[in-house]
């Protein structure tokens, strides 16, 4: 979903009527936020089964706790906050099982390095695996900002982080990316 004003407004307003009981509404508000939410915690996790797991859980957790959320014109921000937790909750017990079954040291999977190869001459082609290089940090903010359309404010707040470490996050992974793309060929 677009985060024009007119689009915030309108989840907004599903929102409100969801905390008000309105099980039409909270369908709503649960399917435009299912895919990106999807999308996100699969950036994390990279592994699509336990994404969906931990989707599960995160949509779960919305529809239990969305009554609680003082401003619904933060959902996005607030819903973004719950699938980060989930994920790095998933990756962590990924890890604790993948050392218990294999007993070989297994490092958290959201800070394992990114593979850098390119998989096509192609700039498009060669985005996702040149995003996947980028620090966790860095690769989460940017696929929030560029694929997900949040605001700075958003991000932050669904990172629990400073806007100002969103923008140095954003503007340290654009670097990275002219880096390997040469400077001529990112904005």
């Amino acid at each position: 979903m677009p985060t024009g004003s007119a689009d915030s407004s309108a989840l907004a307003f599903l929102v409100i009527q969801a905390q008000s009981g309105d099980r039409g509404a909270l369908d709503q508000v649960l399917r435009a936020v299912q895919e990106p939410l999807y999308r996100h915690v699969l950036a994390i996790l990279r592994d699509s089964d336990l994404a969906k797991d931990v989707l599960q859980d995160v949509l779960f957790n919305v529809c239990r706790n969305v009554g609680q959320l003082r401003d619904p014109r933060w959902f996005r921000a607030w819903a973004y906050r719950i699938a980060t937790r989930e994920a790095v909750r998933g990756a962590r017990r990924m890890q604790v099982r993948n050392e218990h079954f294999s007993g070989a040291e297994v490092l958290d999977s959201v800070e394992q390095p990114r593979g850098d190869e390119l998989l096509d001459s192609e700039l498009l082609a060669q985005l996702p695996a040149l995003v996947a290089s980028l620090s966790p940090a860095s690769e989460v903010v940017l696929r929030m900002h560029y694929l997900e359309e949040l605001t700075y404010a958003e991000i932050a707040e669904a990172l629990e982080i400073s806007t100002g470490t969103v923008k140095s996050r954003l503007a340290y992974g654009l670097t990275a990316l002219r880096r390997s793309l040469g400077a001529e060929r990112v904005p």
